[in-house]
């Protein structure tokens, strides 16, 4: 196959691949009715869902992101016993079924469950709380940020770190001031892309919080309630859930894209200027 022939394939495949995605949401989009559409977005059980989950998979993301980077670096960089497993454990919840987390976590830490029975001996009750919602969230979501941390810390050269080595900068100076920024535009991909994954999380959330208003019902959940009454409902809150998450991606993608560029803050001279 020549090379215009491979390339008018691969234009035919992108437009196809980019009618299925955009077909779907543009018809969602276009059932909004504008002239209630304000008046239902600002309905309190509508403000509260929103509200719950921005702050639920704010939390599940600042979680992931703590407990995920130390585990990213260490899968990355060191050989020990056992890691293949752990790489696998930690992918798996990727391709678990949603529901099946869910009672995975409901097995764990309801009140029968391994670490349940110790909560409960302290006084503390996950299950259908707000604190379950931000654990299922964050169940979820850490593959997704993992994943790529642990392919932006791969992709560290090691000579630099070699370098480091030789100025006598601790290991923690290094990975801060070398390793992190290096590494940056990847890490900022997988807290886009867990952040996203949190926010839109259902089956696991809805199995191990349940769905209650004002306390585990986040947005998707909002949805799922919605339309087994009102459609027009349903699909005002799926269009604010499709806008937030497009925003979120946009924002944190146009940082990942400032830092790969090494484009200037406000105020500071770029490498064009600084010549």
């Amino acid at each position: 196959m020549t090379a215009r022939p491979a390339a008018a394939l691969a234009v035919i495949a992108t437009g196809v691949l980019l009618v299925l995605i955009a077909l779907p949401l543009g018809a969602l989009v276009a059932r909004v009715a504008p002239a209630d559409a304000v008046q239902r977005i600002t309905a309190p059980e509508v403000l509260g869902a929103l509200r719950l989950s921005l702050v639920c998979s704010a939390l599940a993301t600042a979680i992931v992101v703590l407990l995920g980077t130390p585990a990213a670096w260490l899968l990355a960089t060191r050989s020990f016993p056992g890691k293949r497993a752990v790489e696998i454990l930690v992918d798996l919840p990727m391709v678990l079924p949603p529901t099946v987390a869910g009672f995975a976590l409901l097995m764990a830490f309801g009140r029968a469950g391994i670490a349940g029975r110790a909560l409960s001996a302290v006084g503390v009750t996950l299950p259908f709380t707000t604190a379950a919602v931000v654990v299922a969230q964050a169940f979820m979501a850490a593959p997704f940020y993992v994943s790529s941390a642990r392919a932006g810390f791969a992709g560290v050269d090691r000579r630099l770190i070699e370098a480091a080595a030789t100025l006598r900068a601790s290991e923690a100076t290094t990975f801060v001031r070398v390793v992190v920024p290096l590494a940056a535009p990847a890490l900022v991909a997988g807290t886009a892309m867990s952040a996203a994954r949190a926010l839109g999380e259902f089956g696991a959330t809805i199995t191990f919080a349940g769905n209650l208003p004002g306390v585990t019902q986040t947005l998707p959940l909002a949805v799922y309630v919605a339309l087994q009454s009102d459609v027009d409902a349903a699909v005002l809150l799926s269009v604010v859930l499709l806008v937030v998450s497009f925003g979120l991606l946009l924002a944190l993608r146009s940082v990942r894209f400032a830092r790969a560029w090494d484009l200037p803050s406000a105020g500071a001279p770029g490498p064009a200027t600084a010549r």
